[in-house]
């Protein structure tokens, strides 16, 4: 109990850290970097990996800053953290929310979800064929080092956290440590890519970043000052309430997988190499949380989960998981495999920028720049740095890009990006092997992009925002 009030304590502490540095620095202020990473990388310079190795080197391995500021039972508590609010995060994800119908996703969403899904499997395939010719012939690495670049990238430090238990169960925990420095690199790289292109599309006309607010959307007001009164509001706390119904989706998601489980186990008994036993909680406390929202919309009680509420948990949640994810990051795995590092990170940076720049104007003939950018920022880094680079290219919301992102997520998350396929890859190519995992992303990658070619790739070309960088 000691350790995880540290934990908390300590986490705080970065947290206002990270603040405090990003309100009075300029150049991280330039870089958009958010307060959580901020804190998180502070957390890693007094850990046992840099302040403790400096401490090492001068002082030798008896001084008391030889493990570093944080370290102990306070840091492991702190590692604890993201594997317990990744499920939190996912959980509250459409909690809340209304869940349109997939004909609805399609009509508003269609393009980008094409491109979404081209560029996701696209960072699979990227992986794989980059694991099976070089990083396990040559580096010794397993092949479950293909699904790395999808993990980090597109899952971000959230989904990279949220795996230590599959990377360990697969045999390769050191590839938590490195999916969550390609996370780092990614956001940083969404961030200082992202940026460029936006300077690039305004000084060719392609986008307009001058645009100011539009006056006339009374959303954000609406939600302020004309929210509903809940029949429970005197009974419970709001946010009470909304933990509530967290923990029913996470506890719904525990009893999906441990059904599924129990039933693959009844097929396919240990020690046979199964695939549902390696996988995390959290892609089904997404599962547990539609369901929780549906069967309270069907009997007309969605208005008891407040969506303020929700939101601010998985706020909570998310900025927890982030900062306490990069505090207790691993240096000397990245730096044992420091070359098979840069080589994914470079692969699937160029896959990202090469899909931008090529299929994004095909795929997504009107508005193509705003909306791709924003995929772009979610792809490599996540989706709060894709909706920031959105709003620096189109500030004034003038483009339907917002609401096509928004809708987009509905046909992508559950999937890829953090969803079921990202947790399940690396127990299926653990159980079957990469050459049938390569094929299977492969296919997919194939199958949306042609999909979003034939049914979108022959659109009317908005002028001046028809054509590739």
């Amino acid at each position: 109990m000691t350790a995880i009030i540290a934990a908390l304590t300590i986490a705080m502490l970065l947290l206002a850290t990270g603040v405090f540095l990003r309100l009075t620095s300029s150049w991280l202020a330039r870089l958009f970097l958010p307060a959580t990473l901020i804190g998180g990388l502070v957390g890693l310079m007094l850990g046992p990996d840099v302040l403790g190795k400096i401490a090492t080197v001068v002082a030798g391995d008896g001084h008391a800053l030889a493990a570093g500021l944080i370290a102990g039972e306070a840091r492991a508590a702190m590692a604890q953290i993201p594997g317990l609010a990744i499920s939190v995060v996912f959980a509250a994800l459409f909690l809340g929310e209304r869940i349109p119908g997939p004909a609805e996703i399609w009509r508003i969403a269609g393009p980008q979800v094409a491109f979404g899904q081209t560029l996701a499997w696209g960072q699979y395939v990227v992986g794989m064929v980059l694991a099976m010719s070089i990083l396990t012939p040559v580096f010794g690495l397993p092949p479950v080092a293909g699904a790395l670049i999808e993990i980090g990238f597109e899952g971000g430090h959230g989904t990279a956290s949220g795996l230590a238990a599959t990377f360990e169960a697969v045999g390769f925990p050191e590839g938590r440590d490195l999916a969550l420095g390609l996370a780092t690199v990614g956001v940083v790289a969404a961030v200082l890519i992202g940026v460029a292109l936006i300077n690039w599309a305004a000084r060719r006309g392609i986008i307009d970043p001058s645009g100011a607010l539009a006056a006339s959307d009374p959303a954000p007001l609406q939600e302020e000052t004309m929210r509903p009164v809940r029949p429970l509001d005197d009974a419970i706390a709001p946010l009470s309430m909304a933990a509530v119904f967290i923990a029913l989706s996470i506890g719904l998601g525990w009893l999906i997988l441990r059904t599924l489980t129990l039933a693959e186990q009844s097929v396919v008994p240990p020690p046979a190499p199964g695939v549902l036993g390696h996988m995390p909680l959290f892609p089904f406390a997404m599962i547990g949380g539609v369901i929780v929202q549906q069967v309270m919309t069907a009997f007309g009680h969605q208005a008891l989960i407040n969506r303020r509420m929700v939101r601010a948990l998985k706020g909570l949640a998310l900025d927890l998981l982030i900062l306490c994810a990069v505090a207790t990051l691993s240096l000397a795995a990245i730096g044992t495999h420091f070359v098979p590092f840069v080589l994914l990170a470079t692969a699937g940076i160029v896959w990202t920028v090469a899909c931008f720049a090529l299929l994004a104007p095909l795929l997504m003939r009107e508005w193509w720049f705003e909306r791709a950018i924003a995929d772009l920022g979610q792809s490599l880094g996540m989706t709060a740095t894709g909706l920031m680079l959105l709003s620096m290219s189109d500030p004034g919301n003038r483009s339907p890009a917002l609401a096509s992102f928004g809708a987009k997520q509905l046909l992508f998350e559950p999937i890829v990006g953090g969803g079921l396929f990202t947790a399940a890859a690396m127990p299926l190519i653990a159980a079957f092997g990469p050459w049938p995992v390569l094929m299977f992303t492969g296919l997919a990658t194939v199958f949306w992009l042609m999909l979003g070619l034939i049914l979108f790739g022959g659109g009317r070309a908005e002028p001046g925002r028809a054509h590739a960088p």
